[in-house]
């Protein structure tokens, strides 16, 4: 580091360190790939080597041929899209592998070509500057496919049966209204029936079970309607697409609960906390991972999963801030998580949801509640140790401790000195 003048104008110069020899960053495209290789001791001017590959398997064996025999020990990428994903698949294993946020990296202006975009990812590996993300092994990557797959059939499943309703709706078929499972047993019996065309509303209702059958005289007049052919026509299409979807994640759902096996152990723990059931586990799992150590603290990883509140703050006045962006598959599975919490009555969780309910909404509740629960997730996963809910008193007690505490330090403040005995209960 030196200084020098230039004018009136005193400009400091830092020479950074580099600390790897054989670095190589990669710019990746859909169909081609750029990579600058820099080799050369940490004092000296590192030797450049820009070659171009093109995203097929063949290409991608070639450029990992390439690095080995140069001796590239680390090689960074920009984590945008889904073009990294194969380049990552074919160098794990051979290489350390960097794979950095696109908008942290591109902070510095003036690149406007692939190759001074590769240059420039080489150059901050080669001096540590980029901040790796986390990217989890390759079964816990199949098995977030998988979840992830199963949470856009599940949004199929409640669109097709919204259409569904509607065109019961614009055949004045009201068995909505009456049933409050429009999809269950009987439900399906009767829109079958409505496809058939040759029962009266009378005889459908007979097709009721359960307690349904104790509404047969609202179900005959619900099911009284204007259904023509087109609406039948319409209803078989919906109904038969309606079971492939259902279908498919049945089989999905085998698929992850063997591929859950290898963490069953920490599966069943984490289905200890209210509100998180079978498939929420499942993708804590997958998207968090099972090794903790990759994230410092706790507070990092709520900050990753994006439950924790943003940071707004100038001249000591903190301001309104949305909610940090983060993984938005496990940020929704907590919220999900949150809701249901919210209905196990005698529980931490449900408490702490009403009383922040009361004062800051539905949803400002489900998000903290949600970083709750992403709490109790870490320290079970960090510690491999079994869930303690801490009761529903347990903010009761809280408060009446701060209340307490709160008061006496006033009391001493204005200098007096408290002592504090516990009130005899009063004699029976």
């Amino acid at each position: 580091m030196h200084r020098r003048r230039r004018g009136r104008l005193r400009v400091l110069e830092v020479k950074m360190e580099a600390i790897i020899e054989k670095s190589c960053g990669l710019d990746v495209h859909q169909g081609m790939i750029v990579a600058c290789l820099l080799v050369g001791r940490a004092d000296q001017k590192p030797r450049k080597e820009v070659r171009t590959f093109g995203t097929m398997t063949k290409d991608l064996k070639d450029l990992r041929r390439w690095l080995q025999s140069e001796g590239c020990t680390h090689v960074g990428m920009e984590s945008t899209g889904i073009y990294w994903m194969p380049v990552y698949a074919i160098l794990e294993g051979g290489f350390q592998l960097v794979v950095g946020n696109a908008t942290h990296i591109k902070n510095v202006p003036g690149r406007k070509t692939d190759v001074k975009d590769s240059e420039w990812i080489a150059d901050l590996l080669r001096h540590g500057l980029i901040k790796s993300s986390f990217v989890p092994p390759k079964p816990l990557r199949d098995l977030r496919d998988l979840l992830r797959y199963r949470r856009k059939l599940v949004e199929s499943q409640t669109a097709e049966r919204n259409r569904l309703l509607r065109l019961l709706e614009t055949a004045n078929i009201k068995l909505a209204t009456v049933a409050s499972d429009v999809f269950g047993v009987s439900g399906r019996r009767m829109l079958r029936a409505l496809v058939d065309g040759d029962m009266s509303p009378e005889e459908m209702a007979e097709l009721a079970k359960g307690r349904l059958r104790d509404k047969k005289d609202q179900l005959a007049l619900a099911l009284e309607g204007r259904v023509e052919e087109h609406h039948r026509f319409m209803l078989a299409i919906q109904i038969e697409r309606l079971e492939q979807v259902e279908t498919a994640i049945r089989k999905v759902d085998d698929r992850i609960d063997v591929r859950i096996e290898p963490y069953r152990e920490q599966h069943n723990r984490l289905v200890q906390i209210p509100g998180v059931d079978w498939v929420g586990a499942a993708v804590i799992i997958a998207e968090l991972g099972v090794d903790m150590s990759v994230f410092p603290t706790v507070r990092h990883a709520a900050a990753w999963a994006g439950v924790c509140p943003g940071n707004n703050e100038s001249a000591g006045k903190r301001k309104g801030q949305p909610g940090r962006k983060g993984n938005v598959h496990l940020t929704t599975a907590l919220v999900q998580a949150a809701v249901c919490a919210s209905r196990k009555k005698g529980t931490y969780l449900s408490q702490k949801y009403w009383r922040l309910k009361a004062r800051r909404g539905p949803l400002r509740a489900a998000m903290a509640v949600g970083h709750k629960i992403l709490i109790a997730a870490y320290a079970i996963l960090s510690a491999g140790v079994e869930y303690r809910d801490l009761g529903a008193a347990y903010l009761d007690k809280r408060t009446t401790a701060q209340t307490r505490n709160t008061l006496v330090r006033r009391l001493e403040s204005l200098g007096y000195r408290v002592i504090l005995e516990p009130r005899e209960a009063p004699a029976m």
